[in-house]
C-alpha cells in the first residue's frame, strides 16, 4: 500500500511539473508576442524618408511641429498643422492666423534661429529651406528629426513638399485646387467691376515707397492671377522700383492698391501721413475718385508666397473694388 502512495505521489509531481512546464512556456509565448506587438508598435510610429541630408526616421503623426522661415508656418497650417513655434516678421500675426496661432510662440525674424526657444518648444519634427536654415542643420538636429527641403520659386511646390514629408500629399493639392478656383472666381468678377481701368500696387515702407511691376510675385498676383490692369508707364524689365514722392504723379492709375510694410513702424506711418498731405497725391486720379484701397500690412506680408495669404487678398481685393 505504501509503495502504491509513493508510486501515485510520483505520478502527481511528474503531472505537476509537465502543466507547470506548460504553463510557463505559453506564457513565454505570450510575452514574446506582446513585446513583438510593442515592438510593431513603435515602428510604426516612424517612419524612414529620403532627405537632402539622406534618409531620415521621422514622426509619423508628428505632434509638434516647427517650420522655420516665415512662410513655411503658414504652409504647415494650410495643410492642418498648427506650428508650435514660428518665426514672425511682424510682432502680431495676421488676422487670419491670430486664433489659431494664440498658443504659438513667436521667436523673431533673426535668420539664426532660437535654438533656446526651439528646444524649450519640444519639437518632435523641424521642417525648413535648405536656402534658410543648411548652416544650422548640425545644430538643429540635435533638438529634433530635421528636414531640409529645396529652395522653390513657387509657394504650391513647397507646399507639395511639406505634404511629402507630413504624409497630406492629396491634402495639400486640393488646397491648391480650392484656391485655382476661387482665383477664377474673383478674376472674372473683378473683370465686371473694374474692366480695363488700371491698377498700381505700391507700398510704403520706412525708407522709401515701392512700386511693383507685373513681373515681380505680387505683380502677378494683382495683374496675371486676377486680371487687374498694370499701368503701361511701368517698365516692364523691373521687378519693382523704389520712387521719390515727386515722382508718383508719372504713374498715374485709375486705381491705387495701397500696403503699409509695417503699419506699427512709426517711421512707416511718418512717411505715409507726409505723402497724404502732399499735393502731388492729392491730385492723383485715383485720390480724386477716391480709388485708393488700403491693404493690411501683416495680412499682405507673404501674399504670392503663400495659400492663406492669397486667399485673404482675395477676398480684401474683391471686397475693395465692390465699394
Amino acid at each position: 500500500m505504501k509503495q502504491q502512495r509513493h508510486i501515485i505521489a510520483g505520478l502527481i509531481i511528474v503531472l505537476f511539473v509537465i502543466v507547470s512546464t506548460a504553463c510557463g512556456a505559453n506564457n513565454a509565448g505570450n510575452t514574446a508576442s506582446n513585446s513583438e506587438k510593442a515592438n510593431k508598435g513603435a515602428t510604426a510610429e516612424q517612419h524612414v524618408i529620403s532627405t537632402l541630408k539622406g534618409d531620415l526616421s521621422i514622426p509619423t503623426e508628428p505632434k509638434r511641429v516647427i517650420g522655420l522661415s516665415v512662410v513655411y508656418p503658414e504652409l504647415l497650417y494650410a495643410l492642418g498643422v498648427t506650428p508650435v513655434a514660428v518665426q514672425n516678421y511682424h510682432p502680431d500675426f495676421p488676422s487670419y492666423l491670430k486664433e489659431p496661432f494664440k498658443d504659438t510662440l513667436k521667436m523673431g525674424i533673426a535668420q539664426t534661429p532660437n535654438f533656446e526657444a526651439i528646444l524649450a518648444s519640444k519639437p518632435d519634427l523641424i521642417i525648413a529651406p535648405t536656402w534658410w536654415s543648411d548652416k544650422d542643420y548640425a545644430q538643429l538636429s540635435k533638438i529634433a528629426p530635421t528636414v531640409l527641403l529645396p529652395q522653390r520659386d513657387d509657394w504650391r511646390d513647397e507646399l507639395r513638399d511639406i505634404g511629402k514629408v507630413l504624409g497630406k500629399v492629396e491634402q495639400a493639392e486640393k488646397v491648391i485646387q480650392d484656391l485655382q478656383t476661387k482665383e477664377t472666381e474673383a478674376k472674372e468678377k473683378l473683370h465686371s467691376l473694374v474692366g480695363d481701368e488700371t491698377v498700381m500696387y505700391m507700398m510704403i515702407m520706412a525708407k522709401e515707397i515701392v512700386i511693383y511691376g507685373e513681373n515681380s510675385d505680387r505683380g502677378i498676383f494683382i495683374h496675371k492671377t486676377l486680371g487687374l490692369k498694370p499701368i503701361k508707364e511701368y517698365p516692364q524689365g523691373e521687378l519693382s522700383l523704389s520712387i521719390s514722392l515727386e515722382k508718383i504723379p508719372e504713374y498715374n492709375p485709375d486705381h491705387i492698391i495701397l500696403q503699409l510694410d509695417d503699419d506699427s513702424s512709426q517711421e512707416v506711418r511718418n512717411r505715409y501721413e507726409e505723402m497724404l498731405n502732399s499735393s502731388l497725391w492729392k491730385n492723383m486720379t485715383a485720390v480724386k475718385k477716391k480709388q485708393v484701397h488700403m491693404m493690411g500690412g501683416k495680412e499682405w506680408f507673404s501674399l504670392g508666397m503663400s495659400p492663406l495669404a492669397d486667399l485673404h487678398a482675395i477676398n480684401d481685393v474683391v471686397h475693395a473694388f465692390e465699394k
